[in-house]
C-alpha cells in the first residue's frame, strides 16, 4: 500500500472534521473525485482506523470505509487484492476489541457487518462466528460488550446466512442476558433476538420454543433498563417487544399475561420517569391489539382495568398534543373496549367507575368519567340497556363541585351521544359543556323543539363575549342544533349567519384559523336545515369563502371547503355544476399531493411508508440514501420521530377529498360526466394508501360513481340470474372493469376492519344497484370474500396466536359483529341478483349465517344473521323452498328472542319464508300466531325497536292471510292485527298489511265490516298528503278504488273520514 496515499487521505479525513466550511467542502469533493472511487482506499481507512490517534478521525475512517465496502453491492470491496481482504478480515475484530471510543467501535462493527455481508454467502469468512462467539464469552466485560455489539451489527445484516446457526445462538444468548457485570451486553443480546425473531418460520417449532423459553429473561432486561432510567436503550428495547408482538409466529404467546402484568406494573410505577411508564403503556396497548386472542381467553381485561384506573386519576398535561401516563391509560381502555368482547369490559369496569365515582378524592371522579368516555364506542351496543344506571352518575357529574370533573363529565357526555344515538356559566367548563352540547344536538332530533329557544339564547351570547376557543365550540353546537331542529331551525337562521360572517373572512392561523373552519362547516348544516331557497341569497358569497379557504396554505380549511363543497352540491343539486371546473381541479390536486414519508410516484418508498406506519419493521435500521445511492446514516444517528413524522393533516384533507368526489358525481349527475375517467383513475391510486380513511373514502367514492354513471345510463331493468340477460351499456361495463379488480385486490391485502366493512357495505348496494351484470366476471372472488369473512378468516380478522383449525370465540368485539354484519349484505344482495339461481350458493351460507344465532353471541350478530337470512329469502323467492324446516326453526328461536330487534327480523322473515315458500305452513299457523302474539302488546310510548317488531309482526300475519286466509282464525287475529294500525315505523310493511286488506275486502269483506271505521281513520292517515308516502304508488290507487267502492255502501262514514276528497270528481 502507498504511505503517500494513507498520509493524504489522512489528511484530507483531518480536514473533513474542520468547522470551516470551505475547508469541508474542499475536502469532500477531493475524498469523492481522487479516493472513493479506487478500491484501495478501502486499505487505507482501515490503516487509518487502526493508526490515527484522533478519535473522530478513526471514527469517521470507519463510517467511510462502510460506505465504501457497500458501494456498488460490495463491487469496490470485491476488487480489493484478495491478501488485502484476508487482513483486513484478521485484524479488524481485534481491534474493534482494543478500541476504546464506543462510537469508533460501533462504527467499525458497522464495517464487520458490511464485510459479512459480502463474504458470508460466499463461504470466505467461517472464522468470524467462532471469533465472535469467543469475544462474546470472554472474561473482559469490553470484550463482551464490543462482541455481542458486533454479532448484533451483523445479524441485522445477515441472518439468512446464519440459520442453521441459531440454536446456538439461543444458548449464548441466555448466558448473556445473565451477564454479571454489563448491562450493555444483556441490553444489545435483547435487540439480537429482536432481528433474529423476525427470520424464524412458523414451521421452525423447535425454534419458536427456544425463543419462548428466552423471553422471560428478555422481560427481565427490559425492566432493569427501565430501573436505570435510561430512556434511549428502553425504547429500543420496546421495539424489540413490538415487533414481537406484532410477527405472526407465536413467540410472546405463553408469556402473555406476565409481559400484561409487567408492562402494566411499569406503566403505574410513578418511580420511573412519565416518558418511560408512556413507553411501557404504549406496549401494553400493542399487546391488546396484536394478541387480543390470548388477553380475550385468558380473562386479563378486568386485571388490566383495576391497574389502569389509578393512572386515569393522574394529572394531565395542559397541552393538548402532549403524552402522559393518564392519556395513555384511558387510550388502553380505548383499545380494550374496542377489541374485546364488551362483555369482559364493561362489567368490570362499570364496578370500577362506581367505585372511583363516589370517592372523595376528584382525581378519581374525573378519571371514572374519562374512563367511561373512552368505553362508549365499543361496547355502545352492550351499554345502551344499562344507560339508566349510567345517566345519574352523569347527572351527579355535571353537577360536581370540582370543575376538572364537570369538564370530563361533558367529554363523556360527548363520547356518550356519539356512540349510542339515543352549566354554562363556569368559564373553567364552558368549551367542554359546548362539545357536550354539540355531540347531544347531533341526535336530539324530534326533542330539540323545547329546548331550541332556549339554547339558541344561551349560545348566540357566547358568539360574542366568549374567547375563541369557546366561539369555535359554540359555532360547531350551533351546526348541530341546526342539523337536529331542520326547518324549525328556520326562525335563527338569519340572526345567526349575521354573527358568522366575520368568522368566514379571519385570516389568522391556529384558533381563528379553526373558528373559520368550524364556522364553514355550521354554515353548510344550515344550508341542510333551511333548504336551498332560503339559503340561495347566501351560496355565491359563501362559495368564494369556501375557494379563499383552499388559498390558504392549511390542510384543515382545504378540508372544510371540500365538505362545504359536498353539502352545497347535496343541497343545491344540479345547480351546483357550474361550479365544478372551480371545485374538481383541487380535489384531485389534494388527493395527489405528497404527505411527509410518503411519495405516491414511488412504489418503493410508498412500500417502505406502509412498514412504517404498521410499525413492521419497528427493529431495523432505516437507512437514508445520499445522492449516489450509498448508505449515509444508521437510525441512531438521526431523529427517527422527525423523519416519520405523517402529515395527519394532509391525509384527513385527502381522505375528505376522496369522499366528496362520489357526493359531487351523485349530486351534479350528468355534468360531472368530464370528470370521471381522471377521478377514477386518482381514486383508484389511493386504494394503496397507508391511512384507512383514505382507503375507505377511496372505495366508497368510487362504489358511488359506479352507481351512478349506471343510473345515468337509462338502463332497462335487469332480470335476476347467473346468466346476464341484461347486459350493462358498454361505457358502464368498462367502468366496472377498471374499479372492481383493484376493489378485489386492495381487499387481499386489507387490514382494517373498518374499510372492509366499508367495502362490503359498497359493493352489496352497488350489487342491488346492478344486479347480476355487476357481478358475471367477479362471482366467484365475491362469494369468496363472503365465506371468508363469515368464516372469519379474512386478513383483517386474522389473529396469529389462533390456529387455522381453531374456531374463532363467539363472544366478539363489537366491530367484529359489524364486520361480519356488512359481509351478510353482501350475501344478500348476491340472493337479490341471482335469485332462483342462489340455491345453489344457500347450502353454503346457511350454516355460515346460522351459527351468528346463538344465545351467547350479542345481539347485533343475532338480529344480523336472521335480517340477512329474511333478506336472502326475498332474493331467492321459491327456491328457498327445501330449505324452508331448517329456516322455519331458526325462526322460532327469533320470535322468542328477548331483544325487540332480533324478534322484528323474525317477523319479516317468517312472513317472507310463508309468502315465498312451496311448501304447505297452514300446520304452522297456530303455533306461529301464538309466538307473534306478544309482539302485538306494545304501549304507544315503547322504544322504536318494539314498535318497528310490531309493525314487522303485522307484515307477517298479513302475509299468512294472503297465502291461506282459510288457516287464519280471523274472529282472533283481526281484532289484533287492525289495532296495530296505521303501521308507526316500518312503512315497508304497509305492502303486505294492504295487500291482505284488499284480498279480504274482495274474498271476505264481512270480516272486516265490524272494524270499519278504525279502517276509513286508517286509510286517511296513510292518504294525508301533508305526510310522506307510506304505502307506495300501486297501493295508493288500489286504495283509493276501494275507497270508491265503499262510498257507494256507506257514504255516511267515507265523508266523516274525510276521505271525500279523494273520490273520482271531487
Amino acid at each position: 500500500m502507498d504511505p503517500n496515499f494513507v498520509q493524504s487521505l489522512h489528511a484530507l479525513l483531518v480536514q473533513s472534521t474542520s468547522n470551516d466550511t470551505n475547508q469541508l467542502k474542499t475536502a469532500t469533493a477531493r475524498l469523492n473525485t481522487e479516493y472513493y472511487k479506487n478500491p484501495a482506499c478501502i486499505s487505507a481507512l482501515a490503516s487509518i482506523l487502526a493508526s490515527s490517534p484522533e478519535l473522530a478521525v478513526r471514527q469517521l475512517a470507519a463510517v467511510e470505509m462502510r460506505k465504501r465496502v457497500q458501494q456498488r453491492s460490495g463491487d469496490l470491496w470485491t476488487q480489493l487484492p484478495q491478501d488485502e481482504r484476508l487482513q483486513i478480515k484478521q485484524n479488524l475484530p481485534q481491534l474493534i476489541l482494543n478500541e476504546q471510543g464506543k462510537l469508533v467501535r460501533h462504527a467499525a462493527a458497522r464495517v464487520v457487518a458490511a464485510i459479512a455481508s459480502i463474504e458470508i454467502p460466499l463461504g470466505t469468512w467461517p472464522e468470524l462466528l467462532p471469533l465472535l462467539h469467543q469475544a462474546c464469552t470472554s472474561t473482559q466485560v469490553s470484550h463482551r460488550e464490543v462482541g455481542i455489539y458486533i454479532l448484533f451489527t451483523v445479524l441485522e445484516t445477515i441472518v439468512e446466512g446464519f440459520q442453521e446457526q441459531t440454536q446456538n445462538f439461543f444458548s449464548l444468548f441466555s448466558l448473556l442476558m445473565a451477564d454479571p457485570d454489563s448491562i450493555e451486553v444483556r441490553i444489545t443480546t435483547v435487540r439480537a433476538l429482536g432481528v433474529i425473531a423476525q427470520y424464524i418460520d412458523t414451521e421452525d417449532k423447535a425454534d419458536i420454543k427456544s425463543f419462548q423459553a428466552l423471553i422471560p429473561k428478555m422481560i427481565q432486561v427490559l425492566g432493569q433498563t427501565l430501573e436505570t432510567g435510561d430512556e434511549a436503550n428502553a425504547r429500543q428495547l420496546f421495539d424489540v417487544f413490538e415487533t414481537l408482538l406484532i410477527l405472526e409466529i407465536p413467540l410472546l404467546s405463553p408469556h402473555i399475561k406476565d409481559l400484561a402484568s409487567f408492562l402494566l406494573q411499569c406503566g403505574g410505577n410513578r418511580n420511573l420517569s412519565p416518558e418511560l411508564r408512556v413507553l411501557a403503556l404504549n406496549a401494553l396497548n400493542w399487546t391488546i391489539q396484536y394478541k387480543k386472542s390470548k388477553v380475550q381467553n385468558q380473562n386479563l381485561a378486568a386485571v388490566i382495568l383495576e391497574g389502569l384506573m389509578p393512572i386515569t386519576t393522574e394529572p394531565e398535561p395542559e397541552d393538548s398534543d402532549e403524552d402522559a401516563p393518564c392519556r395513555s391509560a384511558l387510550r388502553i381502555i380505548d383499545g380494550l373496549a374496542t377489541n374485546l368482547p364488551p362483555t369482559q369490559v364493561f362489567p368490570a369496569l362499570r364496578t370500577l367507575i362506581q367505585q372511583y365515582f363516589t370517592s372523595p378524592d376528584p382525581n378519581c371522579r374525573r378519571g371514572a368519567m374519562l374512563a367511561l368516555g373512552v368505553a362508549v364506542e365499543g361496547c355502545s351496543e352492550f351499554m345502551t340497556p344499562l344507560m339508566d344506571h349510567v345517566w345519574p352518575i352523569i347527572e351527579t357529574g355535571l353537577h360536581d363541585p370540582e370543575s376538572s370533573v364537570r369538564k370530563a363529565t361533558c367529554v363523556a357526555v360527548s363520547c356518550l351521544c356519539e356512540w349510542l344515538e339515543e352549566d354554562f356559566h363556569d368559564p373553567t367548563t364552558q368549551r367542554s359543556a359546548c362539545t357536550a352540547l354539540d355531540a347531544l344536538l347531533e341526535i336530539l332530533q324530534d326533542t330539540i323543539d323545547q329546548y331550541l329557544g332556549l339554547i339558541m339564547e344561551q349560545l348566540a351570547g357566547l358568539l360574542d363575549t366568549a374567547p375563541i376557543a369557546v366561539k369555535t365550540v359554540v359555532t360547531g353546537a350551533i351546526g348541530s342544533a341546526a342539523h337536529a331542529s331542520k326547518s324549525k331551525f328556520l326562525p335563527y337562521f338569519e340572526p345567526t349567519m349575521n354573527r358568522l360572517q366575520h368568522f368566514l373572512v379571519l385570516g389568522g392561523e391556529g384558533e381563528e384559523g379553526e373558528l373559520r373552519g368550524i364556522a364553514m362547516d355550521a354554515v353548510g348544516t344550515f344550508a341542510e336545515a333551511v333548504g336551498a331557497d332560503v339559503f340561495r341569497p347566501y351560496f355565491a358569497d359563501l362559495m368564494k369563502q369556501a375557494f379563499q379557504g383552499l388559498e390558504m396554505g392549511s390542510p384543515r380549511l382545504r378540508e372544510c371547503s371540500f365538505l362545504f363543497f359536498s353539502v352545497m352540491a347535496r343541497v343545491f343539486g344540479e345547480e351546483f355544476a357550474p361550479y365544478l371546473p372551480q371545485v374538481v381541479p383541487p380535489l384531485l390536486a389534494s388527493c395527489k399531493q405528497s404527505e411527509h414519508g410518503e411519495d405516491k410516484d414511488s412504489e418503493a418508498l410508498s412500500a417502505d411508508a406502509a412498514a412504517f406506519a404498521s410499525g413492521a419493521s419497528a427493529s431495523s435500521p432505516i437507512a437514508v440514501l445520499d445522492s449516489d445511492g450509498n448508505i449515509e446514516a444508521e437510525m441512531e444517528d438521526i431523529d427517527v420521530d422527525k423523519m416519520l413524522e405523517v402529515n395527519s393533516a394532509i391525509a384527513v384533507e385527502k381522505e375528505i377529498a376522496a369522499d366528496t368526489i362520489g357526493a359531487l358525481f351523485l349530486a351534479t349527475r350528468g355534468h360531472f360526466l368530464p370528470y370521471v375517467e381522471q377521478c377514477v383513475v386518482e381514486l383508484v391510486s389511493l386504494l394503496t394508501h397507508y391511512y384507512e380513511g383514505i382507503r375507505k373514502s377511496a372505495t366508497e367514492s368510487l362504489l358511488e360513481i359506479v352507481r351512478t354513471f349506471y343510473e345515468l345510463s337509462e338502463p332497462q331493468e335487469w332480470q335476476p340470474g347467473v346468466a346476464v340477460t341484461v347486459p350493462l351499456q358498454p361505457l358502464v361495463k368498462e367502468l366496472v372493469g377498471h374499479v372492481l379488480p383493484p376493489l378485489m385486490d386492495m381487499y387481499d391485502t386489507e387490514d382494517n376492519k373498518s374499510v372492509v366493512a366499508s367495502l362490503c357495505v359498497g359493493l352489496a348496494e352497488t350489487i342491488n344497484k346492478l344486479g347480476p351484470a355487476f357481478v358475471e366476471n367477479s362471482l366467484e372472488t365475491l362469494c369468496n370474500i363472503a365465506v371468508q369473512i363469515l368464516e372469519q378468516k379474512a386478513l383483517c380478522q386474522q389473529d396469529p396466536d389462533q390456529d387455522e383449525t381453531e374456531e374463532a370465540p363467539e363472544d366478539q368485539a363489537e366491530y367484529d359483529s359489524v364486520l361480519v354484519s356488512a359481509a351478510g349484505d353482501v350475501v344478500s344482495a348476491l340472493a337479490n341478483a341471482l335469485g332462483a339461481d342462489f340455491a345453489q350458493l344457500f347450502n353454503t351460507y346457511f350454516p355460515l349465517i346460522s351459527k351468528f344465532y346463538k344465545d351467547s353471541r350479542s345481539l347485533s350478530d343475532r338480529s344480523s344473521a336472521i335480517g340477512c337470512l329474511a333478506e336472502i329469502i326475498a332474493g331467492m323467492k321459491n327456491a328457498v323452498t327445501p330449505s324452508t324446516e331448517p329456516l322455519m326453526e331458526l325462526f322460532y328461536k327469533g320470535l322468542r328472542d328477548p331483544e325487540a330487534e332480533v324478534q322484528s327480523n323474525a317477523s319479516f322473515a317468517v312472513g317472507l319464508l310463508i309468502e315465498h315458500s312451496e311448501v304447505d305452513l297452514s300446520p304452522q299457523y297456530p303455533p306461529l300466531l301464538a309466538a307473534l302474539r306478544p309482539i302485538f302488546d306494545v304501549p304507544a310510548d315503547a322504544p322504536a325497536t318494539r314498535l318497528n317488531a310490531k309493525d314487522n309482526a303485522a307484515g307477517a300475519v298479513s302475509r299468512m292471510i294472503v297465502r291461506n286466509t282459510a288457516a287464519v282464525p280471523l274472529d282472533q287475529v283481526l281484532p289484533v292485527l287492525i289495532a296495530a294500525l296505521p303501521l308507526k315505523n316500518d312503512y315497508l310493511e304497509n305492502r303486505p298489511v294492504f295487500r291482505a286488506l284488499f284480498h279480504l275486502f274482495r274474498a271476505n269483506p264481512q270480516s272486516l265490516g265490524p272494524y270499519l271505521d278504525h279502517l276509513l281513520a286508517v286509510f286517511a292517515h296513510v292518504l294525508d298528503p301533508n305526510v310522506p308516502d307510506q304505502i307506495g304508488e300501486d297501493a295508493r290507487a288500489e286504495l283509493i278504488q276501494l275507497i270508491s267502492f265503499l262510498n257507494t255502501q256507506e257514504p255516511a262514514k267515507v265523508r266523516a273520514a274525510g276521505l271525500n276528497v279523494f273520490l273520482p270528481g271531487a
